[in-house]
C-alpha cells in the first residue's frame, strides 16, 4: 500500500491528483490510498462525509477530430480529516509507516513563511508551518521521510517549500537531528501541472446532463478538460511512487522540469497571449471563437510553425506534439475560455510568455517574427485606446465595452496617450528596451494605423 496525504480538497486535486491514483488502482499498477487534508479552517467536509468520501469526474472536451465526455467513478479517498477538529487523527497520518508521498494545493500565496508562527498555535499558522509540525511528528516517531509534491501554480514549488520548511524549524529551534532528516529523508520534488478544471457545473441545464451520464446525484463531481500532465522532478526512488506513461493525465518523471515550463509557457500561454488581442478587436469573445475563425487559426498555426516551436528545444516532434494538443485543447467547446479573462495583465504577460520567443527569432533570423509583431501591434492598439472612467479603464470595440485590468501606472500612461515609442523603450515595462529591436517600432506603429483603419493584418 502506498498512502498519499493531500493537503487541499478542492476540484483540481480530485480531478487531476486523485484521478491519477485511482486511474493507478484500476489499471494494477499499485494499490494507493488519499487521505485529504482540509488545509484552511473555511468549507466544510460534509458532502465528502454524505457520499463516504465517492465521486466522480468528467472529462469533457475536443480529441480526434471530434468531442467526448468521459465520465470516471473515483473511490481512492480513504479519509477527509479536518485537523481543526481533529488533531490527532492529523498526526496519527504522520506516524503511518505506508505513507510515501505529500501533495498539496494551497493556491500560490500558500507556500510562504511568517516568522510570527508559534509552535503551540495551529489555526493561524501558514501551510509549510503545519507541515513542519507533521514532520517533526513523522521524525520523533523514528520513521522514513517522504516524497513531497506540490502543484502550487509558483517555480520550483519545491524548492520554496523546502526553504520555509528549513527557516520554521530554525525560528522553532528544533532538533538539530530532525534538521538533518528532512534534508536528508524528505525529497522535495518539484512539480508542473496541466489541466484546465471547471469543477461542479455552474447551470442547471448542465448539472442534469452531468447527472444523466453519471447515473445519480454527485455533489463532489467534478468538470476538466481530457488534456493532463504533470511533471514531477526525478529524487530518490520516486520512480516505485509514481508511474509514468499516460494514466488518464501523462506523467513524465525528469531531471530538468525547466524544458516543460519552458514548453507550457511559449507554446501554450505564448500562444493564447498573441492571438487574444487580435480576436477581441476582430469581435470575438471565447478562444473556441477564435479557433472556428480560419483566419486566426491560420495565423496561430503559423506563429507556432514558424515563431515558436523552433526555438522551445531541440527536440521539434516533442514539441509539435504537444502544440498539436494545446490546439485541440483550444477548440473544446465546453471550456467557454473568455478573451477577456485571458488578457488580465496582458502587459505583463506578453514579456513573460512571448518576447522570449520574439528575442530567440530575431537572434537567428536577424529581423523581427512577424506574426509575434501583429500580436503585439493589437495589443498596443487596445490599450492605445483605453478611456479611464472612474477607477476604471476600458476599452471601445466595434460590438461591445470591455474593461482593460492591468498594472494600474501601465494603464495611465496610455489612458494619458503617452507616446508609445516612449513606452516600448522603458526597460520597467517590458524588462529591456524594445525599441533596440531594429524595425520593431515603426513596423508597430504602422500596423496601428492600418488597424485603427479598420484593415485586419492576419
Amino acid at each position: 500500500m502506498i498512502k498519499v496525504l493531500q493537503y487541499g480538497e478542492g476540484n483540481f486535486l480530485r480531478t487531476f491528483v486523485d484521478l491519477y491514483f485511482d486511474t493507478l488502482n484500476k489499471k494494477g499498477l499499485g494499490e494507493y490510498s488519499v487521505s485529504i487534508i482540509k488545509p484552511i479552517t473555511l468549507g466544510s467536509l460534509d458532502k465528502f462525509v454524505r457520499q463516504n468520501n465517492k465521486y466522480h469526474v468528467v472529462l469533457r472536451g475536443y480529441e480526434g477530430g471530434k468531442t467526448v465526455e468521459d465520465a470516471y467513478a473515483v473511490n481512492v479517498l480513504n479519509k477527509v480529516i479536518d485537523p481543526f477538529g481533529d488533531r490527532d487523527s492529523y498526526y496519527t497520518l504522520a506516524k503511518d509507516k505506508e505513507l510515501r508521498i505529500i501533495v498539496s494545493n494551497t493556491t500560490e500565496a500558500g507556500i510562504c513563511y511568517n516568522g510570527n508562527d508559534k509552535f503551540d498555535d495551529f489555526e493561524g499558522i501558514t501551510y509549510p508551518a503545519k507541515l513542519t509540525k507533521f514532520l517533526y511528528e513523522r521524525f520523533k516517531a523514528g520513521l522514513d521521510g517522504v516524497y513531497l509534491m506540490p502543484v502550487e501554480l509558483i517555480d520550483n514549488n519545491a524548492d520554496k517549500l523546502s526553504e520555509c520548511v528549513s527557516k520554521y524549524i530554525k525560528l522553532w529551534n528544533l532538533p538539530l537531528e530532525f534538521e538533518n532528516w528532512n534534508k536528508t529523508q524528505n525529497f522535495y520534488c518539484n512539480t508542473l501541472v496541466d489541466r484546465i478544471v471547471s469543477g461542479y457545473p455552474k447551470d442547471v441545464q448542465t448539472i442534469e446532463h452531468i447527472t444523466s451520464i453519471i447515473g445519480c446525484n454527485d455533489e463532489l463531481v467534478s468538470i476538466g478538460e481530457p488534456f493532463g500532465f504533470w511533471a514531477v522532478e526525478k529524487k530518490g526512488d520516486i520512480a516505485k511512487c509514481i508511474k509514468e506513461g499516460v494514466h488518464n493525465i501523462e506523467v513524465a518523471l525528469t531531471d530538468d522540469i525547466s524544458y516543460y515550463k519552458k514548453r507550457k509557457v511559449r507554446v501554450l500561454n505564448g500562444s493564447h497571449t498573441n492571438l487574444v488581442p487580435v480576436g477581441l478587436v476582430l469581435g470575438l469573445e471565447t478562444v473556441y471563437d477564435c479557433m472556428n475563425n480560419e483566419k486566426l487559426l491560420a495565423f496561430m498555426e503559423n506563429t507556432l510553425k514558424d515563431e515558436i516551436i523552433p526555438f522551445v528545444s531541440n527536440d521539434a516532434q516533442a514539441t509539435i506534439q504537444f502544440a498539436d494538443s494545446v490546439k485541440e485543447r483550444f477548440m473544446n467547446p465546453y471550456l467557454n475560455h473568455q478573451l477577456t479573462s485571458i488578457s488580465l495583465n496582458s502587459i505583463s504577460k506578453w514579456g513573460a510568455r512571448v518576447l522570449p520567443s520574439f528575442k530567440d527569432y530575431f537572434s537567428k533570423h536577424g529581423k523581427i517574427a512577424p506574426c509575434l509583431t501583429i500580436g503585439f501591434s493589437y495589443l498596443l492598439y487596445l490599450y492605445s485606446i483605453v478611456k479611464k472612467h472612474g477607477e476604471k479603464y476600458f476599452v471601445k470595440l466595434k460590438n461591445r465595452t470591455i474593461e482593460l485590468v492591468d498594472n494600474k501606472e501601465y494603464l495611465e500612461r496610455f489612458a494619458n496617450e503617452e507616446s508609445l515609442e516612449s513606452i516600448m523603450s522603458d526597460a520597467s515595462v517590458w524588462g529591456e528596451n524594445l525599441t533596440t529591436y531594429a524595425g520593431f517600432c515603426d513596423q508597430v506603429l504602422k500596423n496601428m494605423d492600418k488597424i485603427d483603419k479598420g484593415i485586419c493584418l492576419i
